[in-house]
């Protein structure tokens, strides 16, 4: 058998690994969009390196954009096959790519407008709304911790990852010509210390891991708490500046832990009376979501759902719904609080928030979570004085902020004791994925400290022979 890595290869988006049994047999794993790369993202997005069509079986770590964005575009290809994933993934996988086709077909309105007024053809967009919707009759949710036969050669497990609602890594076991081989790939890996999830458990012994790498080389910030931050920058910049607090957050996850810190700090007596404002209707959706899968939360949660029926709502909580709503904001001159998706700035509500208010210095942009080098956030995150939004050149004079302590991904030591239930000399071969290349090097030396022998990083289109 060989394994092929077509996205999310020193880079940390677009994860697409197809493993090829010596009979010919496809079965992917993950298939997501190529995000935040600048003006290569779409070439990236458009070519597969494979065939959708000799695809057999597609099993799906989480619903994340980068992991299932480009599921629509796989079956409008040509695939027919099953799309495995746990239940909680199958119900946000229908959400997210419903949302990311409309932002594709909308994106590719404007770029008509402005092509038409140049007298170029029109372009179509990756994949539409109809696309999104005849894709989901191939999923498939099957549970956690139960092997389940993907056809005669393949059995699937899932266990939990720990990483987003859903979320799981794949164990594979694999039977050619009487031998067996067990394959993991972690998927995204989660944190051991999550304030809302339970912890990534324990997997069988595998002989190849496929293992991400986003924060392979860091820690995580513990010295000062996540609300204890968040109350830092409101109280700064609503109540010293009197101005607006934009927070760029990701829908999936990173907005209900906000939601939470946030509920916790009332809980506490301590959240300044403001107005806090969800501007994101897939928020909206994702949050209800999230609360119907209380059984993935952890025990802390547990306890507090004892005494506090909703986790993440608050007084002076407002969800905004419709585009009017939204567009009010930038009018508004009172100090508040707006948190908004995407969480790298790169679309979205948000980004017209920015827009709006960034040459204001009573404002700030709080940046939570990763930013891709080429995206808005990462680029106020450097410093700039001056950025272009929509084509349109500002000056920064708003504060630019970060809060480092929320990330879902693991950091090495969480990375590190994913991997513990292992023995590393059992481990034939293990390949790191989704990360920046310089953070790979450095996690491959740590790993082979540990006593992996065989640590590679593949590159993009890759393939490899498993003996």
């Amino acid at each position: 058998m060989k394994i092929a890595f077509h996205g999310a290869a020193r880079t940390v988006t677009g994860s697409k690994h197809l493993l090829t049994l010596n009979n010919g047999k496809k079965y992917l794993l993950d298939c997501g969009m190529f995000q935040g790369l600048g003006q290569a993202t779409n070439n990236l997005n458009r070519n597969w390196g494979f065939n959708p069509a000799e695809v057999d079986c597609l099993i799906l770590s989480h619903a994340h954009i980068d992991h299932s964005g480009l599921i629509p575009k796989l079956t409008a290809d040509g695939f027919k096959g099953t799309i495995f994933c746990t239940p909680a993934t199958k119900d946000l996988t229908e959400i997210l790519l419903v949302d990311s086709a409309e932002i594709q077909e909308d994106d590719v309105k404007y770029l008509n407008k402005k092509r038409a007024a140049e007298h170029q053809p029109y372009l179509k967009p990756l994949y539409t709304r109809e696309d999104a919707e005849q894709s989901f009759q191939f999923l498939k949710a099957v549970e956690y911790g139960q092997w389940h036969a993907v056809d005669e050669f393949v059995e699937l497990m899932y266990t939990d990852a720990g990483h987003i609602i859903g979320s799981a890594a794949v164990n594979l076991k694999i039977t050619e010509n009487g031998k067996v081989t067990h394959l993991t790939f972690s998927g995204d890996v989660g944190r051991y210390r999550d304030v809302i999830l339970r912890s990534p458990v324990e997997f069988p012994q595998a002989d190849y891991i496929i293992l991400e790498s986003t924060y392979g080389n860091s820690l995580h910030e513990l010295n000062v708490t996540t609300p204890d931050q968040l109350l830092q920058w409101i109280e700064k910049t609503c109540l010293q500046k009197k101005g607006k607090l934009i927070i760029p957050a990701f829908s999936v996850g990173r907005t209900q832990e906000i939601l939470y810190h946030l509920n916790q700090l009332e809980l506490e007596r301590r959240l300044p009376d403001l107005d806090y404002f969800v501007d994101s209707p897939l928020s909206v959706k994702t949050t209800e979501l999230v609360k119907r899968y209380p059984r993935y939360f952890n025990k802390t949660i547990q306890k507090v759902l004892e005494s506090d029926s909703d986790p993440f709502g608050f007084k002076g909580l407002k969800f905004i719904k419709t585009v009017q709503e939204s567009k009010l904001l930038n009018f508004r001159n009172e100090p508040c609080v707006i948190i908004s998706a995407s969480g790298m700035a790169e679309a979205g509500r948000v980004k017209h928030h920015i827009s709006n208010n960034i040459e204001n210095s009573r404002n700030t942009i709080l940046m939570t979570g990763y930013c891709e080098p080429e995206s808005l956030g990462a680029r106020l995150l450097s410093g700039r004085k001056e950025v272009h939004i929509y084509g349109v050149l500002h000056e920064v004079h708003a504060e630019i902020g970060a809060i480092h302590s929320m990330s879902a991904h693991g950091d090495y030591e969480d990375l590190s004791q994913f991997l513990s239930c292992q023995d590393p000399r059992q481990v034939k071969r293990l390949f790191l994925v989704h990360g920046e290349y310089n953070v790979q090097q450095q996690f491959r030396e740590r790993l082979i400290k540990k006593g992996f022998g065989d640590v590679e990083i593949p590159e993009l289109h890759y393939e490899i022979g498993l003996t």
